[in-house]
C-alpha cells in the first residue's frame, strides 16, 4: 500500500494513503540500514510502502520511494550525522526578521547554499514589519535589495495583522513548501493566517534574550484551503550544511560562483589567491562581505563542533 507520510512524532510516523486512509507507523529496523545516518530515515513528503498491521490503524513503513529533492542539515545528535527536514518540497518558505529575534545572515546563507544543493527553489518571506523602527525597515530594505540582486525572490509581511499574505498564498498555491526559520520568527502564526483550522499554537518572545522559544515540536504538513500543502517544521537555531565538501561551497553561492569564472586560476578558494576575482569583488563591494562571510564559515564546516554553533 502506498501513502504519504504528513507527520513525524520522532519514533512514530502519520501516513497518508492514496485513498485518504491514515496509519500509526514505524520503521522496519532493517531499513535504517539502508538509508544515511540520520536521526529521522523517513521525512515528511516521503511517498512510502506500507504494511497494514492486524489492527487496521498502525502499520509498518517497509519502502521509501527516491526523493527529488529534500532539505537537510547537520542534526544537533552528536551520535547522528544528519537531519532531514523534508523531502519532495516544491519550494522552501525561509521565514526572516531583523529583531524581535534578528536573523543573522550567516543563517539565511546558509539554509539558501543547503537549498541550492539539494536543488530547491527558496523563498525569503521578512515578517513582522509591523513592528520594525525606520531604521530597522531601512536595514530591512538592504536585505531585501541584496538577496533580490542576487535571484532569490523576497516578499514582506505582517502575520498578525495580514499584511502581504496575499502574495504569499499566491506564491504557495498548488505548491508543497517548506516552512522553516528560526524559533520566534512567526511560523506558526503565518500558518494559522494561511490555514485557519490548523490552530498551530504560538509563544510569546522571550522579553530577556529576544529569541524565540519553540511551539512546534515535530515536522507536519497542513492542506491548504486552495491546493497544495505547507510543512510546519520545528524552529532552528542553527544550520550545520552536511556533506557539502569545501571545494564545493562556491557552486552554491550564485554571485560567487558566477564571479569566480574570472579567477585566474580554476581551482581557485577565493581567500588568499593571487589574481582572486572574487576577493577583488568583495574589495570592490560587488559581492556583499555578509555572503563572503558566510562563504568562508562554510569552508570551515569540516569541523565537527562547527554545527553546533547558532547560525
Amino acid at each position: 500500500m502506498q501513502g504519504l507520510v504528513i507527520k513525524n512524532t520522532g519514533s512514530w510516523y502519520i501516513v497518508r494513503t492514496d485513498d485518504g486512509q491514515l496509519f500509526d507507523c514505524k520503521v522496519k529496523g532493517n531499513f535504517r540500514l539502508r538509508e544515511i545516518r540520520s536521526t529521522n530515515p523517513v521525512a515528511v513528503g516521503d511517498y512510502v510502502t506500507i504494511i497494514p498491521g492486524a489492527d487496521g490503524a498502525t502499520a509498518m513503513i517497509d519502502d521509501i520511494q527516491d526523493r527529488r529533492n529534500y532539505i537537510i542539515r547537520k542534526a544537533s545528535n552528536l551520535s547522528k550525522q544528519s537531519h532531514i527536514i523534508a523531502a519532495n518540497v516544491d519550494l522552501a518558505a525561509l521565514i526572516v526578521t531583523v529583531s524581535h529575534p534578528e536573523t543573522s545572515t550567516t543563517f539565511i546563507d546558509r539554509f539558501l547554499a543547503s537549498a541550492e544543493a539539494y536543488r530547491v527553489p527558496v523563498l525569503l518571506i521578512f515578517n513582522k514589519v509591523d513592528l520594525y523602527d525606520e531604521d530597522e525597515l531601512r536595514y530591512l530594505k538592504d536585505l531585501m535589495y541584496l538577496y533580490e540582486s542576487i535571484g532569490y525572490k523576497c516578499l514582506s509581511c505582517s502575520a498578525t495583522r495580514g499584511d502581504g499574505i496575499t502574495e504569499i498564498q499566491r506564491e504557495f498555491a498548488d505548491k508543497i513548501t517548506l516552512l522553516s526559520g528560526n524559533s520566534g520568527v512567526g511560523k506558526s502564526t503565518l500558518l494559522n493566517y494561511l490555514i485557519p483550522d490548523a490552530s498551530v499554537r504560538t509563544a510569546e518572545i522571550s522579553d530577556v534574550h529576544d529569541t524565540g522559544m519553540h511551539t512546534t515540536t515535530f515536522s507536519k504538513m497542513f492542506d491548504l484551503p486552495g491546493g497544495g500543502g505547507v510543512i510546519d517544521t520545528p524552529g532552528i537555531k542553527g544550520f550545520g550544511t552536511f556533506n557539502i565538501e569545501p571545494e564545493e561551497v562556491t557552486h552554491y553561492f550564485r554571485e560567487i560562483f558566477q564571479i569566480g569564472r574570472e579567477c585566474r586560476f580554476g581551482n581557485c578558494t577565493h581567500t588568499h589567491e593571487p589574481g582572486c576575482a572574487v576577493l577583488a569583488a568583495v574589495e570592490e563591494r560587488r559581492v556583499a562581505q555578509s555572503r563572503y562571510t558566510s562563504y568562508l564559515s562554510m569552508l570551515e564546516d569540516k569541523e565537527e563542533s562547527k554545527y553546533r554553533r547558532g547560525y
